[in-house]
Order: C-alpha cells, then structure tokens, then sequence
C-alpha cells in the first residue's frame, strides 16, 4: 500500500512545496510521507490531508508496491 500525495498533486496542480506549507509537518516527517518512506501516518495527519486536498482517505491511497 503506498500515498498517492504526489499524484494527486499533480492532478490538482500543485506542488510540494505547496503542501509542505499548508501541512505544517517538519521536512523530514514530510519527506518519507512524500516519499512513500514511512510505516505508519497519523489520523490527524490523514485528516488534514483530506481537508487540504479536498478529497477522501481512500484517494489517498493505493494498493500498488
């Protein structure tokens, strides 16, 4: 299962950086979500995902390696 962030990104054209300000994560904990590095995300961070990008949990994620 991987994030689909930067796809939907682009779909929405917008950058990282864009996200990276609304977020308000630190650039490294920003990086491996980005990256698809990370075993594990926060609820909250989901959530705010979501609201940011204007879409549901289940855009966010794939079922690809």
């Amino acid at each position: 299962m991987r994030l689909r962030i930067v796809e939907i990104l682009k779909e929405q054209q917008k950058t990282k950086y864009w996200l990276y300000i609304r977020l308000g994560l630190s650039y490294q904990n920003f990086n491996k979500i980005i990256k698809n590095e990370t075993n594990g995300i926060k609820f909250k961070t989901l959530q705010t995902l979501c609201e940011i990008l204007n879409c549901t949990p289940n855009d966010l994620f794939d079922m690809k390696d």
